[in-house]
């Protein structure tokens, strides 16, 4: 009887080993459960940025450009990363700054003109 239950816990254990192995944990896919560093955020802001112009969401022009300010910022009582990217070759003025909102851990959350 005893080895019976061994096995079956055993057995048990084996089969849900896979299952166990989901999504909460980060495999280099940008999944963070925590807060991340500035150097990430400025990475993923600046691949957003690239990716933004290539599909026609902002200027093409925005492609290359690094970030010029990154800060914490707190709205409606949540902290985030505010990314800041300024291009002085956009000849409009109001849109020659963008703002790119993250989440600490890390999500993107929008970009604007406007930085609210």
């Amino acid at each position: 009887m005893k080895t019976l239950i061994t096995t079956l816990i055993l057995s048990t254990l084996i089969a849900t080993a896979p299952a166990m192995a989901g999504s909460n944990h980060e495999h280099g896919h940008g999944h963070a459960h925590g807060p991340v560093s500035k150097e990430k955020v400025l990475y993923k802001a600046e691949k957003r940025l690239k990716r933004l112009a290539l599909q026609g969401k902002i200027d093409k022009v925005w492609v290359g450009k690094k970030a010029t300010a990154i800060d914490k910022k707190t709205y409606s009582g949540q902290e985030e990363w505010v990314v800041t990217f300024n291009n002085p070759k956009i000849t409009d003025k109001s849109k020659q700054t963008l703002y790119m909102f993250f989440k600490l851990d890390g999500h993107y959350l929008a970009t604007n003109y406007t930085g609210k």
